[in-house]
């Protein structure tokens, strides 16, 4: 059972894979050749399901930060004789700069180890278990480092060293005097392919001299924002790129699967695939801290991904699988014990057979925001984007599972109507650009509908607040996008209220938001949620309270771990970072949480 915070963690990325990294030097997790691929390492959810450490054999105090504007980790070891450090990377294709980062990665993980004064001695422990640690392979020694074969795969480990085969396991140590370094380079290849290269030391350090390089490029051209928080805005914005997976544009929700929302629980899900409903969100995002390349293909991902569904009178799947895939099924690992016994461990994610008719809303508005200059969408995404308005307007009246996707009964979610009346005002607006000025009339007379019916039925007088679904008395922090996404002004008294509800009845004490009050057909509770609390900031900020909205904002940034990243949820009761990491909903909220306040701060 892994019991290692999950704060513990850093993340590299090759735009289309990623790994986990601990402060102690051992990647604990890695997909290749994609985010959601099987893990080749998954100690992050099993002590004995694989993992690569490179660490001190002393004692030493440890620091690491990410090479500037990049995503090659730096862990600077420190210890009574010497210092060491390590530089770990995935590799970008080779000499890939700008939006070209992620279109030729080679799916190889790279580690350089450098003593830049004294002396140290470094433990190497490699294990490889493929397929979630299913597989313990065949591992053999070659000249320059060693071959492991199993299951579906073969891994190749560059390294200069030799190392100890016992089992599936090698072991090895090295003592590094000042000036030297130590090059470590794995790759994994299919079963039936040639088998991956060995490297040598100088072609390591190139890759990763490149890779930093790299990086640095994208993000010389994705600097713009200025305002408060401009380091997290930046950071936040190259952590979206690094959950890109770039042959198709699609942003995973997270790098990991299974990481849980209680300690203990079943609320684990795998969150490596693309959401609809990220998807205005997202953009806005991207819009702030990046730039209209990767707005237009994330957009246009999701569109050809669900170009079809509308024509087969289906409704429109809420996720999709990296490569536009629609079939996700979950199933468990049982042989996996979980994160602090947090089990069952989940591949696969039921939640893209529910339906949630707000992802109608959050399609239009995203063609809103990619289109604002005017250009004109191509004949299939017209045609495309009237029909989900079309279908918007045929079912904004029937009851959905909703934004958080409840495993329980079908209900009137506030929010899901509240995106219908987006995919309305939003389709208005976007009518000349779709050649579909003649169904205007018929949009703006639903988009009257839906607005009366949210006024008459999801405030809630009684409870001075606008609620979870219509007829309820339960609180739901998605009554804060209210005004975000222009329903009401901020300053309204019914959007005062309500954020001032969510503010004193959804805040712990630890100042964080929970989702909702409400049963939702699943045993136990669950952490804190920082995108809701980045909400908040977001909805206090429109509602003039720019001091609230700072304090509201700096609270929830403040559970950002020591290189930056943010989990999903934090544990109510001991302040402790949980759920899947790092969470892309986590860092656009923080982007979009900070526009709001730069401009209510002028």
């Amino acid at each position: 059972m892994s019991t290692r915070p999950i704060s513990d963690h850093a993340m590299l990325s090759d735009c289309r894979s990623a790994a986990l990294v601990t402060s102690d030097g051992s990647i604990d997790w890695l997909c290749l050749p994609r985010f959601d691929s099987p893990a080749l390492f998954a100690r992050l959810l099993d002590e004995d399901a694989g993992h690569w450490s490179v660490r001190p054999a002393c004692p030493v105090g440890v620091e690491r930060g990410y090479l500037e504007h990049s995503l090659v980790l730096e862990t600077t070891f420190r210890g009574r004789d010497g210092t060491v450090v390590l530089r770990d990377a995935l590799a970008l294709g080779q000499g890939e700069r700008g939006h070209a980062l992620g279109t030729g990665s080679p799916g190889l993980l790279l580690r350089e180890a450098t003593c830049v004064e004294g002396r140290m001695t470094l433990e190497v422990e490699y294990a490889p278990r493929p397929e979630f640690g299913l597989v313990q392979p065949l591992m053999e020694s070659v000249p320059g480092g060693l071959v492991a074969r199993g299951g579906a795969n073969v891994l190749t480990l560059s390294v200069p060293v030799p190392l100890r085969v016992s089992g599936s396991t090698a072991h090895g140590t090295v003592t590094l005097e000042a000036g030297e370094r130590l090059g470590m380079a794995l790759q994994a290849s299919s079963g039936w392919a040639p088998d991956p290269p060995r490297r040598s030391q100088e072609r390591i350090h190139r890759r990763i001299t490149d890779t930093v390089a790299g990086w640095r490029s994208w993000s010389d051209t994705h600097l713009g924002y200025r305002g408060p928080w401009e380091r997290e805005v930046d950071r936040s914005g190259r952590v979206l790129r690094a959950l890109t997976f770039a042959p198709t544009g699609a942003i995973v929700a997270a790098a990991t699967t299974s990481l849980p929302e209680s300690i203990g629980g079943e609320r684990n899900w795998d969150y490596r695939y693309t959401w609809v409903r990220d998807t205005s969100f997202t953009l806005q995002a991207l819009a702030t801290a990046t730039c209209d390349v990767e707005e237009a293909e994330f957009f246009t991902f999701l569109a050809r991904a669900s170009a079809t569904q509308l024509d087969q009178g289906a409704d429109l799947q809420i996720m999709y699988g990296v490569g536009g895939e629609r079939d996700l099924s979950e199933r468990s690992l049982p042989h996996l014990a979980g994160w602090r016994g947090s089990a069952p461990v989940r591949v696969g994610n039921d939640a893209w057979r529910q339906r949630q008719i707000d992802v109608y809303g959050e399609l239009l508005d995203a063609a809103g925001l990619l289109h604002r200059n005017a250009h004109r969408p191509d004949p299939l995404t017209r045609a495309f984007l009237v029909g989900v308005a079309e279908t918007a307007a045929r079912r904004w009246q029937e009851p959905d599972q909703g934004l958080w996707e409840v495993r329980g009964p079908e209900r009137h979610y506030l929010h899901s109507k509240l995106m219908c009346w987006v995919a309305m005002d939003r389709a208005v607006s976007l009518a000349p650009l779709l050649g579909a000025d003649e169904r205007v009339a018929a949009w703006k007379e639903t988009e009257e509908r839906i607005r009366e019916a949210i006024l008459t039925h999801g405030w809630n007088p009684e409870v001075g607040a606008f609620t979870q679904a219509f007829g309820s008395r339960d609180l739901d922090a998605a009554a804060l996008m209210l005004p975000m996404v222009g329903f009401l002004p901020g300053d309204d008294p019914r959007v005062c209220a309500t954020v001032d509800a969510v503010a004193t009845r959804l805040t712990d004490g630890h100042g964080l938001v929970r989702r909702y009050q409400a049963a939702d057909g699943l045993p136990g509770d669950e952490g804190t949620f920082l995108l809701c609390t980045f909400w908040l900031a977001h909805a206090q900020a429109m509602a003039g309270r720019s001091g609230p909205a700072r304090r509201t904002f700096e609270t929830a940034a403040s559970y950002a771990n020591d290189v930056g990243l943010l989990a999903e949820e934090v544990d109510s009761v001991t302040g402790e970072p949980i759920g899947n990491f790092p969470q892309a909903f986590s860092h656009i909220g923080l982007i979009n949480a900070a526009e709001a306040v730069r401009r209510a701060e002028g």
